[in-house]
Formats: C-alpha cells, structure tokens, sequence
C-alpha cells in the first residue's frame, strides 16, 4: 500500500482541483498528482426501438467535434441520478419516465477521481433544450446498430459513449 506523507493543493476550478501527493511505499517515496472530482452521470437515452439520442459538440481539449452520449458533472450535492435526469434535459430537451443504472467505473484511477455512473433512459418525453451558456450542442437520433458502427469505423471515438454503448447491448437486446 501507498501511504501519504504531504499533500498540496496545486488548483481549486470549476470542475476539477489539482493536487500532488508525496507518498512512501516499501521504503521508497514518490510523487503522485491527483485530479479531484465530484463524478459525472452518462446518458443513454433511447427512443422507440433502438433508436438513441446523441449530442454533438467541438471539445476544445481536443480541437475536435464529437457525437457522444449525453453526460455532465455532477454539481455540490447532487446525486448521480438526479444530476443524470438534469444533464438529459439540458442537453437534449428530453426529459425520462424511466431510468436505469447500468454501471458505474472510474475514468482515469491513475490520476483521476472521477467516477462515471451510467444510466439508461427511456420513456422520453420532449421538453425544452436548456444547455449551459459555454455549450453548442445540436441533437442527432441514430441507430444503435448505425452508432456501433461508428465506433467501428472510428468516427465514435470518446470513451464513455463507447463504453455506455456496449454496456447497453445487456439491457435492450
């Protein structure tokens, strides 16, 4: 086991902190650096028989525009379903009669606290479209069989739309 011996906060952000640990294991010390943060809900929402809903947004830590699963942080308090049912309605003007865990994992425990809990959607209901102000995010619905494809053909490249994807083939097949 790694035990820590000193810890300093590097950044405090919005969505993320940023701190570096000192630790000792088997006599030997080393650095570790820490990304803190709160956790995020993933969203697979399904209309009708297979037919899912993505966003589409640039992501300017990449330079690229993605099609991806709807997803967010969720805010001081916020339960990850709760923050899941938000996070739909925001993004994609839907909101659920039904939802449903399918997994929970961290992202990156390397260096990462976040933890992504991920959830099914159905029964979807329209409503309005209420992204955050530093959002551009168009709506597109696709097959599932259609999105399975562009993950093979790489043109679905963010992990946690992969990752929800494949998870989901155990709940509506």
């Amino acid at each position: 086991m790694e035990q820590r011996t000193s810890s300093k906060r590097v950044y405090d952000g919005r969505v993320i902190n940023l701190r570096v640990d000192e630790i000792i294991r088997d006599g030997k010390t080393a650095t570790r650096e820490v990304v803190e943060h709160r956790g995020a809900a993933v969203i697979v929402p399904v209309i009708q028989e297979n037919m899912i809903v993505f966003v589409r947004q640039y992501r300017y830590a990449i330079g690229v525009e993605l099609l991806e699963i709807p997803a967010g942080t969720c805010d001081e308090g916020e339960s990850p379903e709760d923050c899941a049912r938000r996070e739909l309605e925001e993004e994609t003007g839907f909101k659920c009669g039904e939802i449903e865990k399918m997994l929970e994992c961290y992202l990156a425990p390397g260096y990462s606290t976040e933890k992504l809990h991920f959830y099914l959607a159905r029964k979807l209901i329209r409503t309005e479209q209420k992204p955050d102000e530093d959002e551009d995010l168009s709506v597109e619905v696709i097959p599932l069989s259609s999105a399975l494809d562009r993950i093979r053909d790489g043109r679905i490249c963010d992990a946690k739309t992969i990752c929800a994807l494949h998870r989901t083939l155990d709940f509506i097949h």
